[in-house]
């Protein structure tokens, strides 16, 4: 038995050695993902039972509490701004020339139209501060070989109490995610691509959001600009900002 054991042992510690650490594969994520600042320009192709809406944006946010976005066409939706501030979202309609805060249920209501809610807007934290992490496998995604991490929210207030995501082995983006209920539901289906560099970081271009209760293609949100780690003035994260 013990020349058994220490047959074994080497084998053992091998396999450990070779298994990547989840939380690892989690800072690199988010090192890609966030930074410090961020002035993002795009649109956001909602592809809807009948018709097709594209609809463009320029962002900016601060670390994960603050972000400000307007939204510049077409006509109907130009003028309409969303001003996060940690916990808190407003929203300006030009239109009603009003600013309404959303809470409750109303953050679970859709974006525009879209497969994005004002929750997943709000949700720009750290992954190993909302989730447990275990790698499951490995699958390969449009030719890339990456890791199946499945993650369980250790925080009450969080969106999706379990997902499911597909990391680059060597890119570190998510290329792949599902968003589960804490039933056990499916909800949403995001699909990442185009994967660009931006200085030292990777970052997915295109991302397709599909609300899986749904029929029909997601919703397609697309960068065409990005600025990481610029000034960004701080008058753009006040309430002021919104009408202006």
């Amino acid at each position: 038995m013990k020349l058994f054991i220490l047959i074994l042992v080497p084998f053992l510690w091998t396999g450990i050695a070779q298994s990547p650490d989840p939380y690892v594969i989690l800072d690199c994520v988010d090192q890609n993902m966030l930074s410090t600042t961020k002035i993002l320009e795009g649109k956001m192709v909602v592809y809807g039972k009948r018709n097709t809406r594209t609809i463009t944006f320029r962002s900016y946010s601060e670390g994960i509490d603050k972000s400000f976005t307007e939204y510049l066409s077409p006509a109907r939706e130009a003028g309409t701004k969303m001003l996060k501030l940690k916990d808190n979202l407003w929203i300006y309609s030009p239109a009603a020339d009003r600013t309404i805060q959303i809470s409750g249920h109303m953050l679970k209501q859709s974006v525009m139209g879209s497969d994005m809610s004002y929750e997943d807007m709000m949700e720009d934290r750290k992954l190993k501060d909302v989730y447990d992490a275990t790698v499951t496998g490995e699958e390969t995604v449009d030719g890339r070989d990456c890791w199946i991490l499945e993650l369980n929210a250790i925080v009450e207030d969080v969106a999706y109490e379990k997902m499911k995501i597909w990391v680059d082995q060597q890119r570190y983006v998510p290329l792949r995610e599902e968003l589960y209920a804490k039933s056990g539901q499916l909800l949403k289906r995001a699909v990442f691509s185009d994967v660009q560099r931006f200085g030292s970081r990777w970052y997915p271009t295109k991302i397709n959001y599909r609300d899986v209760l749904k029929n029909g293609k997601g919703t397609d949100f697309i960068v065409t600009r990005l600025q990481l780690d610029v000034t960004i003035d701080p008058y753009i994260f006040t309430k002021a900002a919104l009408r202006r």
